[in-house]
């Protein structure tokens, strides 16, 4: 090898400490494809939330009205395409551009976009009060709340002082809650119609081209890993989506939403088929951002109004806050990256980069960016350093002028990948002692409401409150670090924020 190439090599392994961290660069690359291609989901859910919600004008936001009639019962679909079009482009670029600052910033295989629930709270709960670019002020000042907390150390002082055990309950928890996600995106568990809440399939039967694709993607994907063949779960997402591109081809299966009804045996998101391998991007979302129209309705302050924004922002930024840390603790645990303290390398780098992701993605009118467990499905792979969430960065930014061709893959492809590092997570139960109430029956509130609630937040809030009870109630109360009081009575009011709504209005 060239001398002038081999220096070059021993720069990027010695930035990125590629080599003492046992990984090699092939393994950091196929780590973070497998990052995007179990997040590139979110290029197409995004947009169906943001894009097709209106504000309290009745406007997409594109500033278009959403409704072509008076009455409000004619949808005006080139808007609504316009508007999807819009975000899905903006959804890439923010999502791009913060994973890169991930991994050349905080150099961890993470990758960042839209957060999940923050997006519907975004769409459904703050724009319906205001205007587009009023909800998205809201989100940038979420943002920048939360970078000044890191600044001041804040953050990273929460983040050491949670017991260990609550740590590893994170994580089991997040596994289980990742797994139920990929079963969900699969079709394999549904919602019924009545009781139960959740169900087999369609009647409690498995049907339907989409759930025989993901079955053949977890068949692959568990065959090749106990084999040990390298690139196991991208090799799994691969032939899955080839597959199904083949059956939508010859079957014309359709998506399981249309605008005649739902199509029970439908894919659940992405329809696998390629139309076009690139368009070009419309980026007029970024920049749209009104951060004082909020709190002056019509013109004047409002202070019940004021206090009702307050609550609301402190529901995105305690979602967003304790969501990226049980991310980067799962990530860091199943990469074996935290040490002694269970901390991450760089902690304060992630936070930072995390934080300036919120306000980014209120700049860039997507909603609050946020870290993202499917990282975990690249930590998986292989991934241990930033590198890889650089290769999953720059996926990201040509997925802004790739979308058809990213669109492709089904989540019925990428659900297995979610599924077995489910079981790759929950490994580390052993690790909780069990026969001890003080920390077995937090624990178990950790792991068990985070599926059931289909929220990491709200797991770990559970969590710490029964911790810092049970340490009360056994007059131990002395051993709770002083900040999980604070963070205790935070949760209080996170959990209580619907009545304390319903007082201020």
């Amino acid at each position: 090898m060239h001398p002038e190439s081999e220096r070059q090599r021993s720069g990027l392994d010695g930035y990125f400490e590629i080599t003492k961290r046992h990984s090699t660069l092939s393994r950091e690359i196929r780590g973070g494809l497998v990052t995007f291609f179990a997040m590139a989901y979110i290029i197409a859910l995004n947009p169906l939330i943001i894009g097709t919600a209106v504000d309290r004008d009745g406007n997409l936001i594109s500033g278009q009205p959403k409704f072509s009639d008076a009455a409000m019962t004619v949808v005006n679909d080139a808007a609504v395409g316009q508007s999807i079009g819009m975000v899905a482009a903006a959804t890439a670029l923010v999502a791009g551009l913060l994973t890169l600052a991930m991994g050349v910033i905080g150099r961890f295989p993470m990758g960042l976009a839209a957060g999940l629930g923050l997006n519907a709270l975004v769409a459904y709960v703050l724009a319906p009060q205001m205007t587009w670019p009023q909800a998205m002020g809201l989100v940038v000042w979420e943002g920048i709340i939360i970078f000044v907390l890191v600044l001041t150390g804040f953050r990273t002082a929460v983040f050491r002082a949670i017991p260990k055990t609550l740590r590893t309950a994170i994580s089991v928890g997040i596994g289980l809650f990742i797994a139920f996600v990929g079963l969900i995106n699969a079709g394999i568990v549904r919602k019924p119609a009545g009781a139960p809440p959740v169900e087999l399939g369609i009647n409690g039967s498995l049907m339907g081209w989409p759930i025989a694709i993901f079955f053949l993607g977890i068949v692959v994907l568990i065959a090749l890993y106990v084999l040990r063949v390298k690139g196991a779960m991208l090799i799994s997402i691969l032939v899955a989506t080839v597959a199904a591109v083949i059956v939508e081809a010859i079957a014309k299966v359709g998506p399981q939403f249309t605008a005649d009804g739902v199509n029970p045996t439908g894919w659940s998101l992405n329809v696998p088929q390629l139309t076009d391998f690139a368009a070009l991007p419309d980026l007029g979302l970024i920049g749209r951002v009104d951060m004082i129209g909020a709190f002056f309705p019509d013109g004047q302050f409002s202070f019940t109004n004021f206090l009702a924004l307050a609550v609301l922002v402190f529901s995105l930024l305690l979602a967003d806050f304790f969501d990226t840390m049980g991310t980067v603790v799962a990530v860091g645990s199943e990469g074996g990256l935290l040490d002694a303290h269970g901390m991450p390398p760089r902690t304060t780098e992630i936070l930072l980069v995390d934080s300036v992701a919120a306000a980014a993605g209120g700049l860039g009118s997507v909603s609050s960016n946020t870290c993202y467990i499917e990282s975990t499905a690249g930590v998986g792979e292989g991934a241990r350093t930033g590198l890889a969430s650089v290769v999953t960065g720059a996926a990201f930014l040509l997925a802004i002028f790739l979308s058809p061709l990213i669109n492709m893959v089904p989540s019925e492809a990428a659900a297995p990948v979610l599924v077995f590092v489910g079981f790759l997570m929950i490994a580390q139960v052993v690790d909780v002692d069990w026969t001890d109430p003080e920390v077995g029956i937090p624990a178990f509130l950790t792991i068990i409401l985070m599926p059931f609630s289909y929220s990491i937040t709200t797991g770990i809030g559970a969590g710490f409150l029964a911790y810092v009870f049970i340490k009360m109630v056994k007059g131990h109360a002395k051993q709770v670090h002083p900040l999980m009081y604070v963070v205790a009575a935070l949760f209080v009011i996170y959990f209580i924020q619907g009545a304390l709504l319903g007082l201020i209005s």
